[in-house]
């Protein structure tokens, strides 16, 4: 589906990174560039499309998923087929009822017949209400399983996955892909099961009771075949299309929301009312035509249901008058009739189910094989406690395997030391911190730690090492206090505190309505911009990490609230070992050593004095900076 950017949910991207597009094709390279090897066939993530038909490999994959539950499922086919086989006893019992006791007026052997019959529907729904149970059971935690699995990949999946996916249709995967599968777990395969030993039954007691009406009966299901193909073809169309209207709708209203101070601010909101409404009436012109198909078949379907009655009814008028049928067997075959026909149609309403969920699952699976996650290393062990240094060797990197962001950079940040790097736009700042966090993975050289690579250490523990302050600080909604210690039990109330209080945090924090137990907005949107930079400063220092990265940490703010976060990052930067990545170059002044980065590779380092004192790029960029803030 092609789509322009207004349709596509937003991705800040680091310099030099692809932005997102809804048109935007997701290279299934794995981390060390090789091409992936799914084990599904599957199409782009950004296609929204339906599979033309039941794949047999999707279709076991997704019955993989009831694998936890077989010995329930097993129980449920058993019910299936014994509640199937009740129903077409009744008509037989009718018929017995006219034949034998009707007829001959026979009061007391026809109570027994209506007992009989009573017994078997009390019976029937019982077994029914048990069977539906278990079927919501199976599904509900077969679904709770799929959504955890899901949620888990979306955890574990690299950057350069988000990169060219919209957020809005991973949103889709997650919701309503999977409550499509709800659908087909809950009742949907199961049911098309029961129609399918419902049908087989009534036919057996159809021919057991007169072949010749079975025959009359059945004699129109070569037309209802030829008609439920076109519908189920012309059903699935529609359904392709609501679904890739609802991820475009999804897509939309994601990017719509996060920009809505900027559609505010320049005055689009007719513009993009017009938009949504054109998403939103393709989405409901869809459901529209499924369901005047659905209007047409089921009629379609009675009216067939008619003509075969009216055959028997036809076909047996003759032989009862000849007294060669009985009227039983006429009323018996009435309702073989209807209830032969009601399973044809639940099957194909169940078939298009599935047709649906054969899409869903594979836009689940192509998620849930995609291999585009950093790895760790067979024999990756826990990080240890920094004890020398961090070092970049002959660091290579590119996000699109074609153009270098990073190229040949060494550095080293001893323990306890501060590292700064500057640079203009582009120059592969950021990238570095990617590179350090594991978010991506380089294509040259090496990044060590202690003498180890960082790809023999595990990613969670090396996380657990770091803390990040970035320039866009993120909030979740939550109370501040749980925004600095970020579920971390180790992190007590009183470590807390201790940290607001030491970067300059506390003060506005405990001015607000209820203190550190105040409800952040969404992204903390009741919160400046400074006043969002100390909590994760807080955030940062609650932590204790061996390793601090600030990321330009001081580029969105006025100057009197830089110069709060100025005594706040000495806070930080005290004792421990940092690298700081800055535009403004009042912050790094006071570095240990400073890595001028341009055009991805290192153009010059040193310290402050060193660099001025070279009158290279680093002096150039400290004269243009100073003789700006004085003019």
């Amino acid at each position: 589906m092609s789509t322009n950017p207004a349709q596509t949910a937003p991705n800040h991207a680091p310099n030099g990174k692809p932005s997102s597009n809804g048109s935007a094709t997701h290279s299934s390279a794995s981390s060390n560039g090789k091409p992936s090897s799914p084990k599904t066939k599957t199409t782009d993530p950004n296609d929204d499309t339906m599979s033309k038909g039941i794949d047999s490999s999707l279709l076991r994959r997704l019955l993989e998923f009831l694998r936890p539950h077989r010995t329930a499922v097993l129980g449920v086919l058993a019910l299936t087929i014994v509640v199937a086989g009740i129903g077409p006893v009744r008509p037989k019992l009718s018929q017995y009822a006219v034949d034998n006791y009707i007829i001959s007026k026979d009061q007391n052997g026809l109570y027994g017949i209506i007992l009989l019959i009573m017994a078997l529907l009390i019976v029937q729904g019982v077994l029914q209400y048990t069977l539906t149970k278990l079927m919501q059971r199976i599904g509900q935690t077969t679904i709770l399983d799929v959504r955890m699995r899901l949620f888990r990949r979306l955890q574990e999946i690299s950057m350069r996955y988000y990169d060219t996916t919209p957020i809005g249709r991973l949103v889709t995967r997650v919701t309503n892909d999977v409550e499509v599968l709800n659908e087909v777990f809950s009742s949907g395969l199961v049911m098309m099961v029961a129609n399918i030993f419902m049908i087989f039954w009534i036919i057996v007691m159809m021919f057991y009771t007169n072949w010749q009406l079975a025959l009359a009966t059945i004699g129109v299901v070569p037309i209802l075949i030829y008609g439920t193909n076109i519908f189920r073809k012309a059903v699935r169309r529609e359904y392709r299309e609501i679904r890739k209207q609802v991820a475009r709708m999804n897509a939309f209203l994601n990017e719509y929301i996060s920009g809505m101070n900027i559609i505010q601010l320049f005055s689009q909101e007719e513009r993009q009312r017009k938009e949504f409404d054109d998403i939103n009436a393709a989405h409901t012109e869809a459901h529209v035509r499924s369901v005047f198909y659905y209007a047409v078949f089921f009629p379609f379907v009675e009216m067939m249901s008619t003509i075969s009655l009216a055959i028997v009814i036809w076909y047996a008028a003759g032989h009862i008058l000849q007294g060669t049928m009985t009227v039983g067997e006429v009323i018996a075959f009435s309702m073989f009739g209807e209830m032969f026909f009601r399973p044809i149609r639940e099957l194909s309403d169940k078939y298009n189910t599935l047709q649906s969920a054969m899409a869903s699952s594979e836009r689940i699976f192509q998620l849930l094989d995609d291999e585009s996650f950093v790895r760790d290393n067979p024999n990756a062990v826990e990080m240890p406690t920094l004890q020398n240094a961090v070092e970049f060797r002959d660091v290579t990197f590119s996000y699109d395997g074609a153009k270098n962001v990073l190229c040949d950079v060494s550095f080293t940040v001893k323990k306890g030391q501060t590292l700064a790097i500057v640079g203009a736009t582009g120059a592969g700042k950021s990238s570095l911190m990617n590179l350090l966090t594991r978010f991506y993975e380089f294509q040259g050289g090496d990044i060590v730690i202690d003498g180890r690579s960082i790809r023999d250490v595990q990613q969670i523990s090396l996380r657990k090492r770091m803390a990040i302050v970035l320039q866009d600080v993120f909030l979740f909604s939550r109370s501040v206090a749980e925004n600095i210690a970020l579920g971390n039990e180790a992190i007590s109330r009183a470590s807390i505190h201790a940290a607001a209080e030491a970067v300059g945090a506390s003060e506005f924090i405990e001015k607000l309505p209820e203190g550190y137990d105040t409800q952040v907005m969404e992204r903390g949107a009741t919160l400046s911009v400074g006043q969002k930079q100390l909590i994760s400063f807080a955030r940062a220092l609650a932590a204790n990490p061996d390793i601090l990265i600030l990321d330009e940490a001081t580029s969105s703010v006025d100057t009197a609230t830089e110069q709060q976060i100025e005594l706040a990052i000495q806070t930080l930067l005290k004792g421990r070992t940092s690298i700081v990545i800055a535009h403004r170059l009042s912050t790094i002044q006071r570095a240990d050593t400073i890595v001028v980065l341009h055009n991805g590779k290192v153009h010059e380092s040193g310290n402050h004095q060193e660099l001025l004192a070279k009158n290279g790029l680093y002096a150039k960029l400290y004269r243009l900076q100073y003789k700006e803030q004085l003019v």
